[in-house]
């Protein structure tokens, strides 16, 4: 199953914004599960979905707020 990881800028430790906060919250609504990490955030899913979610991931993290998104889709082995 392929990951994907992002991060979101601006980064604030500690204090994560919206614009951080709304796309996992949105991606759990899909019913993804997502891991956040003190550096950035991932989730595995089926290959079907990972346009969905890279396309959510984004546009909901830039409607909050965000100045830079960092994505990186590994495939599955």
């Amino acid at each position: 199953m392929p990951r994907v990881e992002f991060t979101i800028e601006p980064f604030n430790e500690g204090q994560p914004g919206r614009h951080v906060t709304a796309p996992t919250d949105m991606l759990r609504s899909m019913e993804v599960d997502v891991e956040v990490g003190p550096f950035g955030s991932s989730c595995d899913v089926p290959g079907e979905r990972v346009g969905e979610v890279v396309a959510t991931i984004t546009r909901v993290a830039l409607e909050h707020g965000a100045s830079h998104v960092n994505l990186h889709v590994e495939a599955a082995e």
